[in-house]
């Protein structure tokens, strides 16, 4: 299905052109495209976990929609009498990067994370004080992260290159210098190293990368030293230079793999700091972060692994407070996947009557100390020892 639409997205983009097409920033033109630029960004994205067939066709598909996407930026730029607003930033890096995957041997690529588009001029900005810092390793890092989940559906809407290089630059500029993505994020790893490409020398060495690498199904092959190293390098590829922190998922607890994928992690660590500095999990249970621990200090002498990051929150504020049970699937509430993936956490841990009652009293909380019942929880998570950050879309002052 991924593959099939790319004749659709070509013929839109090169509509665009053959039609003359203008509109201002904020018309509702200009607003559809930016949404279209989302959709061409998931629907590559869904073709690369896809794992189509490398052949011709697919190659000359995908670079067919590539040159139309820079034909319709020169279009934009030498529109008369005004230049356009050049709609598909996004989806242009995500193109050339699916191309480069595919087809490394391709010329004329720019590297991705790279602020290689010389009409995006460097940005101008100082680092803020962070109201609460935590040590992870051997850094010293704000306590809530800039979560990049929102880029992995269009669920939560789009938003365009530009819109996001402000919003990043007023969290740095804010103290809020660790951003926390995914490989299977859409474009997030290529927003944040597109945007951390272009910071100042003395800033660009101070923000915090932190990206995962997901294994959700059976590898298929023996796990080598190289294979490993050569997952630590897309993600690096990706970001445009190197991950600070890589978080490792696995899909199946019974499937040993991991706890050697983990040793040679930890090892990359150490013999390539170039690219990847610390190593953590991703959602792991406590039984099998012992077991890793265990496993690591018995092959290494050392843990080497320094975080576990775990999922909470999506119906924590006052927008669900004395509401029923939403269905999981049902046009009138459009929950978002995480909404979905929590609601059956919620349903787990305890019933929706349950969860209206610690609804209600963090709304009671939160209306002493005039903040939100999501501000009330952060803060209660943050309070736990083990627990160093929280990763949020839009984090806040308010927590502190």
């Amino acid at each position: 299905m991924a593959e099939m639409s790319l004749l659709y997205l070509d013929h839109f983009i090169s509509s665009l052109r053959d039609a003359g097409a203008s509109w201002t920033v904020g018309s509702e033109l200009n607003q559809a495209l930016g949404e279209f630029d989302g959709d061409i960004v998931q629907a590559i994205q869904a073709l690369k976990e896809s794992n189509p067939q490398k052949n011709d066709s697919l190659e000359s598909q995908l670079a067919k929609l590539h040159s139309s996407l820079q034909e319709c930026r020169g279009y934009c730029a030498a529109h008369q009498p005004n230049a356009l607003d050049y709609p598909f930033r996004r989806s242009e890096r995500q193109v050339a990067d699916v191309l480069h995957l595919f087809y490394p041997d391709r010329s004329a690529l720019p590297a991705m994370g790279n602020a290689s588009d010389s009409a995006v001029p460097p940005l101008e900005l100082s680092i803020g004080l962070a109201a609460e810092t935590f040590t992870l390793g051997t850094f010293q890092l704000p306590r809530l992260f800039n979560g990049f989940w929102q880029l992995s559906s269009p669920a939560w809407g789009a938003g365009a290159a530009d819109s996001q290089d402000a919003a990043l630059s007023e969290l740095v500029q804010a103290g809020f210098t660790a951003a926390d993505m995914a490989d299977h994020y859409g474009d997030a790893e290529l927003v944040y190293g597109h945007f951390r490409n272009r910071l100042p020398p003395q800033v660009k060495e101070n923000v915090f990368a932190a990206t995962k690498w997901c294994v959700f199904a059976p590898i298929g092959h023996e796990i080598t030293d190289m294979w490993v190293l050569e997952a630590v390098k897309e993600r690096c590829r990706r970001l445009g230079g190197r991950v600070e922190l890589l978080q490792f998922h696995w899909y199946d607890y019974e499937a040993k793999e991991y706890l050697d994928i983990l040793v040679k992690l930890v090892s990359i660590t150490k013999t390539h700091p170039d690219l990847v500095r610390t190593i953590g999990l991703c959602n792991f249970d406590s039984a099998h972060v012992q077991e890793a621990c265990e496993y690591l200090l018995s092959k290494t002498g050392s843990i080497g692994i320094v975080s576990n990051q775990i999922q909470c929150g999506g119906f924590l504020s006052n927008h669900w407070l004395d509401q029923r049970v939403p269905e999981m699937y049902s046009t009138f509430n459009h929950l978002t996947p995480s909404q979905r993936k929590y609601l059956g956490m919620i349903c787990d841990w305890g019933s929706w009557d349950d969860f209206q009652k610690l609804l209600h009293r963090l709304s009671v909380i939160a209306e002493k100390y005039h903040v939100t019942p999501t501000n009330v929880a952060i803060r209660w998570v943050l309070q736990k020892p083990q627990v160093g950050a929280d990763s949020r879309p839009e984090p806040t002052l308010e927590i502190f």
